[in-house]
């Protein structure tokens, strides 16, 4: 569990238990009942932050074998890509690394991927 999906899982741990603790605040009577209700607010936007957070352009697969960022923060540059995906005619500008990058879908499934070009 290295890197940022280590971190998501961490965050998420820490959203439940903040939720739970604060329903059980809430459960407990009137005079602690609003400090509980923003304990179960903040510990749910922290659960859903780690659910629908991803790592920019990565897929699963590199994020999950920590494979490094490829140039633009996308896919890593020196892995082949897999013969499932090809190339789209969809481009844009990495807006933080001004690289320009293309994006690769599998037409199965819908999964995308990004690429930076050189």
């Amino acid at each position: 569990m290295a890197g940022w999906y280590g971190a998501r899982l961490i965050v998420l741990a820490i959203g439940a238990l903040l939720a739970l603790s604060g329903l059980a605040i809430v459960a407990s009577g009137p005079p602690m009942a609003s400090s509980g209700i923003w304990a179960v607010v903040l510990g749910l936007a922290l659960v859903v932050g780690a659910i629908i957070e991803r790592a920019r352009y990565r897929s699963d697969e590199a994020e999950r074998s920590s494979a490094p960022h490829g140039p633009g923060g996308g896919e890593p540059a020196d892995q082949p890509m897999d013969p499932r995906f090809r190339p789209t005619e969809e481009r844009f500008e990495d807006p933080t690394t001004r690289r320009r990058m293309r994006v690769y879908a599998d037409p199965t499934s819908g999964e995308r991927r990004y690429v930076a070009e050189d």
